[in-house]
């Protein structure tokens, strides 16, 4: 990582957790500075990954596990017919609304947690072959997921970023910072 995660106010678990996501989130919004809507949009590899599509992607996914924890519906739930569109921006889409859907659903996830009794607090698992029967998780759980989710992202839009033009997270953080 290039940033500093400031040290939680101790004993502030969730402070802590909410830091880490958000530097994770900077290192994927980052990746986009600079870059026109058809840069952002490209596959300079092999992978189907695009910088505004794995945008799209993170923001959905924070959202779905941030409605889960909730217990309400998902407004953006994705099924096998329109999953491929949760890594591409589709019709009038663009980064800088994804930017700001991301931002909303980052301050969402931010005042749900501040807002729980305790972390140790569950909510169930959906029914899918990769978890458990009838499993359910801590809000714990559910940040340290999305810290693991949105760094592999973020690693992958590196490399995207890097293959589009060269600037490394070293240079994004700069240009960020200018």
């Amino acid at each position: 990582m290039v940033t500093h995660v400031p040290a939680e106010a101790r004993g502030d678990e969730r402070g802590a957790l909410l830091a880490f996501i958000e530097a994770q989130r900077g290192g994927l919004r980052r990746t986009v500075l600079g870059l026109t809507e058809e840069q952002a949009a490209s596959r300079p590899s092999a992978s189907e990954l695009s910088l505004s599509g794995l945008l799209k992607h993170v923001a959905e996914c924070e959202l779905s596990w941030l409605r889960m924890a909730q217990e309400r519906p998902n407004e953006k739930q994705r099924d096998e017919s329109t999953w491929h569109e949760s890594f591409k921006l589709v019709g009038d889409e663009t980064v800088p609304q994804m930017l700001a859907f991301w931002d909303a659903i980052a301050k969402e996830t931010e005042e749900f947690i501040h807002s729980v009794p305790s972390m140790d607090d569950t909510f169930p698992l959906p029914q899918a072959p990769w978890f458990p029967k009838d499993g359910r998780v801590s809000m714990r759980w559910m940040l340290l997921h999305l810290i693991e989710e949105i760094g592999r992202h973020a690693g992958h839009a590196d490399i995207v970023r890097e293959s589009l033009d060269g600037k490394t997270a070293f240079e994004l953080v700069a240009l960020a910072n200018a």
